[in-house]
C-alpha cells in the first residue's frame, strides 16, 4: 500500500533515504518559528482542517475549486480541506474580534491542501508558517511582519546571502492601471499578467498587455523606475533602524496573484534564485469586510511560510540543524536480578525529564550496548550491587568513553543536569 501522490511520510531520523522527509527537521522548522513568533508577541492560533466551500469560493471565485479537495459530507453540506489559512483567520477574527484588544498579532502553523500538478516546491499537502497583523492600517504593522519574516528565516541559520525579500506595491501597481486602462474592471487580469512576467515568454506577456491598453515596455519600464510610495518607504525606514535593511529590496516585479491584495505585498527569495518563493503576503484590508459580510471591517496584513521549499532550501545550503542524540541515557541491565531495581532508576529518571531507554527483556550486554550506540545515546548506565547495600551506577559517556562508579543519587544528578 503506498501513499498518495503528493503527500508526504515524515520518519524519525536517521530517514530511511536520502530523499525521505524528516519528523525532526519539521519539528526544528515549528520549533524556530514559534520561538521567533512569541519573541514579537505573537499568540498561537488555529482553526478546523475542514471549512464550508463557501469560505474559499467567497474570497477567490469559483475557479478555485478545481484546486480544491472538496466533497458533500453525510449533512449534505459542500466542503472542504483547507488551501490556505487567511480565510479562516478572517472568519474567526470576525467573530471574536470584539474580545480582544487591537492589533491582533496570530500565527498558525497548519497544514494545508491543494489538489494540484505537482512540482519541485510544491506538493498537494504542506505545512505552513502563518503570521497576520489585524486592525493596525499605519505601514509600521507592515515593517513589523517583514521583520517577523526575515528574523525566521535568520533563526535557522540562513543569511542576507542566502534569501532577500522583494518589496512591492499593488497600490502602486493600482495607480499605473488606472491611468492608462481603457477598462478599470479588469485589473486582475493585469495583476496576473504581470504576476506572471518572469514566467511567460515576453511576445506571450505583450500581446495580453496589448489586450488591456498597455504595451509591455511601458510596464517594464514602470518596474525599473521603482519609485517607494510613502507606505513602502516608511517601511524601508523602519527595517533600516533595526539594522534589517540589507535584507529586502524594493522590486515591482512582485505584485502577487491573488486578488484579495490592497497594498504593501513581499515575497522572500533564495539570492541564487534556484528555488520557488520561499514565502509571501501583503495587505488585505478588505477580507474581513467580505469574509463578514460587512460586518466587521478591519485592516489586516499577513504572510505564508510553506515547509516544502524552506526544506529544499535548508538542505541544498547544508543548514539543516545535525542529527542529536535522540536518547539521554541507555539503562543496561547486565544482570536480571536487578531489573526491577533497574526500572525504579529508568523511572526516576524520566520523571527528572530525562529521555531514557532501556532493553524490555533479556538480551546479551553487547547487543545492549549496540542498541545504545544505535539510539544515539549520550550515556550507558549500569546499576550495579553496592558492597554497604545500597546501590551504585556504572555511568559510560559514549562520546569519550569515560567510566564513572557513583552513588544512584549522584549518578541522577549528573544525568539530569547534562540533559538539563
Amino acid at each position: 500500500m503506498e501513499r498518495l501522490p503528493g503527500f508526504r511520510d515524515f520518519y524519525p531520523e536517521p530517514v530511511p533515504a536520502r530523499d525521505a522527509w524528516s519528523a525532526s527537521v519539521r519539528q526544528h522548522l515549528f520549533a524556530q518559528w514559534r520561538h521567533v513568533a512569541e519573541r514579537y508577541g505573537f499568540r498561537e492560533y488555529d482553526g478546523p482542517p475542514l471549512e464550508p466551500l463557501e469560505l474559499f469560493t467567497v474570497k477567490s471565485g469559483a475557479e478555485i475549486v478545481g484546486q480544491l479537495y472538496n466533497f458533500t459530507d453525510k449533512g449534505g453540506r459542500d466542503v472542504s480541506l483547507r488551501p490556505e489559512m487567511t480565510p479562516t483567520l478572517a472568519r474567526m477574527a470576525a467573530a471574536a474580534e470584539r474580545q480582544y484588544k487591537k492589533p491582533l498579532k496570530w500565527f498558525a502553523i497548519p497544514q494545508l491542501f491543494r489538489y494540484e500538478r505537482q512540482q519541485k516546491g510544491r506538493l498537494r499537502e504542506h505545512f505552513q508558517f502563518n503570521a497576520d497583523i489585524l486592525g493596525e492600517a499605519d505601514p509600521a504593522a507592515d515593517a513589523e511582519l517583514i521583520a517577523l519574516l526575515i528574523d525566521s528565516l535568520r533563526a535557522l541559520g540562513l543569511t542576507g546571502e542566502d534569501f532577500v525579500v522583494r518589496l512591492s506595491s499593488r497600490t502602486a501597481w493600482q495607480e499605473f492601471f488606472d491611468r492608462g486602462a481603457a477598462d478599470r474592471s479588469r485589473a486582475y487580469e493585469f495583476f496576473q499578467v504581470v504576476d506572471k512576467l518572469e514566467r511567460e515568454a515576453p511576445e506571450t506577456s505583450a500581446q495580453r498587455l496589448d489586450e488591456l491598453g498597455f504595451t509591455l515596455a511601458q510596464v517594464r519600464e514602470f518596474i525599473e523606475r521603482a519609485e517607494p510610495t510613502a507606505d513602502l518607504q516608511a517601511i524601508l525606514s523602519s527595517l533600516s533602524a533595526r539594522n534589517l535593511a540589507a535584507y529586502v529590496k524594493l522590486d515591482y516585479t512582485v505584485i502577487r496573484g491573488l486578488a484579495y491584495y490592497t497594498g504593501t505585498v513581499f515575497e522572500a527569495f533564495d539570492r541564487k534564485g534556484e528555488f520557488r518563493a520561499i514565502a509571501g503576503g501583503g495587505r488585505y484590508d478588505n477580507l474581513l469586510k467580505l469574509i463578514s459580510g460587512g460586518k466587521v471591517d478591519l485592516p489586516a496584513l499577513g504572510f505564508g511560510m510553506g515547509d516544502v521549499v524552506l526544506t529544499e532550501l535548508l538542505r541544498a545550503r547544508g543548514r539543516l540543524p545535525a542529527r542529536e542524540g535522540a536518547l539521554d541515557v541507555f539503562v543496561l541491565v547486565a544482570d536480571e536480578a536487578q531489573r526491577t531495581a533497574s526500572l525504579g532508576f529508568v523511572q526516576q529518571l524520566r520523571e527528572a525529564g530525562s529521555r531514557v531507554e532501556y532493553p524490555m527483556t533479556p538480551a546479551k550486554w553487547d547487543r545492549q550496548f549496540k542498541r545504545a550506540l544505535e539510539l544515539g545515546a549520550t550515556w550507558t548506565a549500569q546499576l550495579l550491587a553496592a558492597a554497604n547495600g545500597g546501590a551504585a551506577v556504572r555511568l559510560k559517556a559514549l562520546a569519550t568513553r569515560e567510566e564513572f562508579e557513583l552513588p544512584l543519587a549522584d549518578a541522577l544528578g549528573r544525568i539530569v543536569s547534562r540533559a538539563g
